[in-house]
């Protein structure tokens, strides 16, 4: 087995960010992913008392489809996210300024029109914790092999699962086998937390934003169940860069 590939997704619901390497931190989560989300109406996230919130209160790829049609970029040096739709910038600003993080909200509200419920507010994840769909989603993980049993044949991009690590060379579904285990990476150690259950949010092409098919339903009806993937938490922190080889060790 052999990591191909490294993503964050800094912003929840917007796109992911290709990375050649990564430094894992033990009991931490993917560096740079879910910092901040995009509340769709009050959701009652207090920062000073930060609790998991269930997705729907957010701007998601489930229900705003459209999202996915946006390119995002965030620079952590800076501070400055960027938006472009079709090639051509649409907006941009610092998130660490109300100015900034209000001309991206202002943004999303007009593109995404009827389908906003409230206020959209950005809000900035507090130290030690993430805007992840799931309470055990440190580190996600998805199986190539799964990906390609799933579209028997046919185009399925696999960042429709929007994981953090894609795994080659691993049997399909072999990875239903390792919640419990321990997995080596590069200098890291990870163990496998459980599955990862699936939403409507697969159903929507990356870089377009068209809900094109029914990922849940062809799961269940093929494979008697709606996962693809697994979570994980760090155990021992380390460098992991793509073409790293991973093994079992427990």
């Amino acid at each position: 087995m052999r990591l191909a590939s490294l993503y964050r997704y800094p912003v929840k619901g917007l796109s992911p960010e290709p990375l050649d390497a990564a430094d894992l931190r033990t009991g931490d989560y993917f560096p740079g992913d879910r910092l901040f989300a995009l509340e769709n109406g009050p959701s009652g996230f207090d920062p000073a008392a930060p609790e998991h919130q269930p997705k729907i209160k957010f701007l998601m790829l489930m229900r705003n489809g459209a999202l996915a049609g946006l390119a995002t970029r965030y620079d952590e040096a800076t501070g400055v996210l960027t938006i472009a739709r079709a090639g051509r910038e649409v907006a941009r600003g610092d998130l660490r300024s109300a100015e900034g993080r209000g001309a991206i909200e202002a943004f999303l509200t007009g593109f995404l029109g009827p389908e906003i419920r409230g206020p959209v507010r950005l809000l900035a994840a507090p130290d030690g914790f993430r805007f992840t769909d799931s309470k055990s989603g440190f580190v996600s993980l998805v199986n190539l092999a799964s990906v390609a049993a799933i579209a028997q044949g046919a185009a399925l991009d696999p960042l429709r699962f929007r994981a953090n690590l894609y795994v080659e060379d691993m049997d399909a579904w072999a990875e239903a086998a390792l919640p419990g285990r321990i997995l080596s990476i590069g200098g890291a150690r990870l163990e496998v937390l459980k599955m990862t259950d699936r939403c409507a949010a697969t159903g929507v092409e990356p870089g377009t934003g068209r809900r094109d098919m029914d990922l849940v339903q062809t799961l269940r009806q093929n494979f008697g169940h709606i996962d693809c993937g697994v979570y994980a938490r760090v155990i021992e922190g380390g460098r992991i860069k793509a073409g790293d080889a991973i093994s079992i060790l427990a």
